[in-house]
């Protein structure tokens, strides 16, 4: 796969923290409840934060109370790439950012949460970085 923005290991590793980098670059998750977008209300765009792509808004991120941001919808439906991924024995689907190729988390259908799509985006906190709107 080819991205807009790529860069060797040794680069993300250094540009990354060590926990950013295990999240995003090795598809890694961070522990339930401890991000920092999990509970917040801010208005405001989510972006990628290896390399700055613009992937939710505000707008569409709900209350799952699953433990990380949820969202129904990303901002376009170009911002983000899904993967099949069988890992851990199960079939999921793996959400990552289609300029850098960075892991976000995964998404699921159909578990009756009441929004647009019936979709969940379950991201990383670590993943993300929030510029709040100007109020």
């Amino acid at each position: 796969m080819s991205y807009d923005v790529e860069k060797p290991d040794e680069q993300w590793r250094a540009e990354l923290t060590p926990a950013e980098y295990a999240v995003l670059r090795q598809a890694g998750t961070e522990p339930a409840f401890t991000g920092e977008y999990t509970d917040t209300k801010a208005t405001g765009v989510y972006s990628c934060r290896a390399c700055g792509a613009e992937l939710f808004t505000s707008t569409e991120k709900f209350e799952s109370h699953c433990g990380w941001p949820s969202f129904y919808d990303p901002k376009d439906t170009d911002a983000v790439e899904l993967i099949q991924d069988r890992s851990h024995g199960m079939v999921r689907t793996e959400v990552r950012c289609a300029r850098c190729g960075s892991h976000l988390g995964h998404v699921f259908d159909g578990e009756g949460y009441p929004t647009p799509t019936d979709q969940r985006y379950c991201i990383n906190s670590i993943s993300l970085r929030l510029t709040a709107d100007e109020s």
